[in-house]
């Protein structure tokens, strides 16, 4: 057997993914962050289309043109961000364009400062890209956001990066103004880069969203199609940055991936430009089964936040096995510890599941859960 490198056995696989393994099929998934919602179908429409045409061979590196424009216009619109086609990469996921921004920034002996708790993910990039993760509390008491005094008390002459993710996976807590604005100034008296991961920007309830980009210069923002418009498997994402940083993503990405699928690309710039109605009914929808499952949980004793975004809650749960119990019952849900340290005595629960199927989860929880 040969041996992985150092930074391979740094990591470990998705204890996400791993819960999947651990009850039957039949089981009632709150583990996944991925909308049960179908791809629209004026979408769907443009991508056959695009294959009937034989519109299937490579795009420039950076991604289709006429894509790219729209995505300048779209972060002009939606966040105040003022950027052109030339620093646009249109990426396999967010994903993709998280592991480019640490392969391409993040080195040994580089501190890169992550919320606590955070989607496992940044962790995993930032150690396969040998760099040291310095964690900043989140705590319930703050609602789970990320305040910019602690990020401050974080900063040393190692800093390099900071990876802020709002709406957040795994809590749905919403970062305010105020503190956008300040880890953006700090980001500019410091000299580090903000990664700002804004892939949840549109399943937001009762706040409103902030982009550091749209008052700092040292900001890579990534974004993509998978939950706003429930094209998870289409991978589709896409980044910008300045001139400088954007020459250094593409050479990871150039030579890593060459570009972004043409089909999803084409999908892609329909959901730019076509009608927007159904990401307003599944926000709403969002938010009815928001409503519902906080009540749920609260109802049975598990003090839950009110998330303001994405599609999940971050509940109070000091019982050690509750995860396996939950799944034995046949609910999947995700130990909190997965996220970071602060994760501990926490679940992670999605509802981008039916409302039907979380009354049903709840019911199987409290009755043979709570009171089982």
């Amino acid at each position: 057997m040969i041996n992985p490198a150092s930074r391979t056995k740094s990591i470990e696989l998705s204890l996400i993914r791993k819960m999947f393994e651990v009850t039957n099929p039949d089981a009632i998934n709150l583990g996944i962050g991925e909308p049960d919602f179908n791809v629209p179908e004026n979408i769907k429409i443009a991508m056959k289309k695009s294959i009937d045409e034989n519109d299937t061979h490579y795009t420039s590196n950076k991604g289709n043109i006429e894509l790219r424009e729209e995505i300048v216009k779209k972060f002009k619109k939606d966040n105040g961000i003022n950027t052109n086609p030339e620093n646009i990469i249109v990426t396999v996921g967010a994903s993709e364009a998280l592991f480019m921004c640490a392969q391409a920034f993040i080195e040994k002996g580089d501190e890169v400062l992550l919320p606590d708790p955070s989607f496992l993910s940044y962790e995993a990039c930032v150690k396969l890209a040998e760099g040291t993760i310095v964690p900043v509390d989140c705590t319930m008491q703050n609602e789970f956001k990320l305040k910019a005094d602690d990020v401050q008390e974080k900063i040393t002459s190692k800093t390099k990066a900071i990876v802020l993710n709002s709406p957040s996976n795994p809590t749905g807590a919403v970062m305010e103004k105020e503190d956008i604005r300040a880890i953006a100034d700090l980001s500019m008296d410091n000299d580090f880069l903000i990664i700002s991961d804004e892939i949840y920007e549109k399943i937001i309830y009762d706040k409103k969203h902030y982009s550091p980009a749209k008052y700092s210069d040292n900001v890579i923002t990534l974004n993509g199609f998978s939950k706003t418009y429930a094209m998870t498997g289409l991978r589709i994402g896409y980044l910008t940055a300045n001139e400088f940083n954007t020459e250094q993503l593409l050479k990871i990405h150039q030579y890593n991936i060459a570009c972004a699928n043409t089909t999803a690309q084409k999908g892609a710039y329909e959901a730019l430009t076509g009608p927007q109605d159904e990401v307003n009914k599944m926000v709403s929808e969002f938010q009815r089964r928001r409503d519902l499952i906080v009540r749920r949980l609260n109802e049975m004793g598990y003090e839950t936040v009110n998330a303001e975004g994405a599609f999940y809650v971050f509940p109070k749960i000091e019982d050690k096995d509750f995860v396996l119990k939950a799944a034995k019952a046949g609910v999947i849900t995700v130990p909190g510890v997965a996220f970071g340290l602060n994760g501990e005595n926490h679940v992670r629960m999605s509802y981008a599941n039916s409302y039907e199927n979380i009354e049903k989860a709840m019911d199987i929880l409290e009755e043979r859960v709570v009171n089982g």
